[in-house]
């Protein structure tokens, strides 16, 4: 079961492919998410990490946004949510990541989570949305060396093409603390785990009606999908996995013993 899910199966196509019940299926998904969070914010400390890039990407729980019944607006949890993660640029592991709203702060909250797991000075890049700069601040103080990636996009698509993205033009550099190395102003590394999650995890897949119906359903499948990420899926570039790169493991995890998280 829990290899299918990490493998991008949806809930329901999981029960179809080995014969358990839903319930059976969301409640694996809700304990081993649990103990997977509870494991990575224990571990994921006092770590050595030169170079973070940071993102955010979208997803909605029961409907979109603009779908959103009237007398549920503005309740998180119902339609648009975001997904920041914090990733590091040489051993690709996500640091931390955070589920929320994309506003201030949300920003602040990865900030301070990501802070108080570094054990010394880094470069950070994030690309521009104007919440990371005070958020930033807040929680390193002048005790960073950080940068924004804007990218410039040309025109929209054509509306018989409107689910491609704009065209990028090209970037804009922003030094907004310290003095970061020019040559590691990037998120392309984020942006490739951006891609890593929707393939991944079935709700994040877009254009298909397979999202999440409940947002604590969505948290655990996070904590699920970068446990194994991080710990038992080997790094094409790397040839081990992040959490190895990182000197937090010295093996691939199996699924098993990722299960048995549960009982420890």
């Amino acid at each position: 079961m829990i290899s299918a899910l990490v493998e991008g199966n949806s809930i329901r196509a999981t029960c179809r492919m080995t014969g358990v019940a839903k319930n059976t299926v969301v409640k694996l998904l809700v304990d081993l998410g649990k103990a997977c969070a509870t494991y990575q914010d224990a571990t994921l400390r006092n770590l050595f990490c030169r170079r973070v890039q940071c993102d955010e990407v979208w997803a909605f729980v029961g409907a979109k946004g603009k779908n959103v019944p009237a007398e549920k607006r503005g309740q998180f949890g119902r339609g648009d949510v975001w997904t920041w993660v914090a990733l590091d640029a040489d051993s690709k592991l996500v640091v931390c990541w955070h589920l929320g709203k994309r506003d201030a702060d949300d920003a602040l909250t990865l900030m301070n989570n990501l802070a108080s797991r570094l054990s010394h000075r880094i470069q950070l890049t994030t690309d521009g949305w104007h919440s990371y700069i005070v958020a930033v601040e807040e929680a390193f103080g002048n005790q960073i060396d950080y940068a924004m990636l804007v990218k410039l996009y040309g025109k929209e698509p054509e509306a018989e093409t409107r689910y491609s993205p704009p065209k990028c033009v090209g970037t804009s550099l922003q030094i907004i603390e310290g003095i970061p190395d020019k040559k590691h102003i990037s998120t392309s590394f984020v942006e490739r785990q951006n891609l890593t999650m929707r393939m991944g995890m079935r709700r994040f897949t877009r254009l298909t009606n397979a999202f999440s119906k409940k947002l604590e359903n969505l948290q655990h499948a996070l904590a699920l999908h970068f446990m194994h990420y991080n710990f038992a899926r080997a790094h094409k570039t790397l040839k081990m996995t992040p959490a190895m790169a990182a000197g937090l493991a010295d093996h691939p995890w199996s699924i098993g013993e990722i299960v048995a998280l549960i009982t420890n």
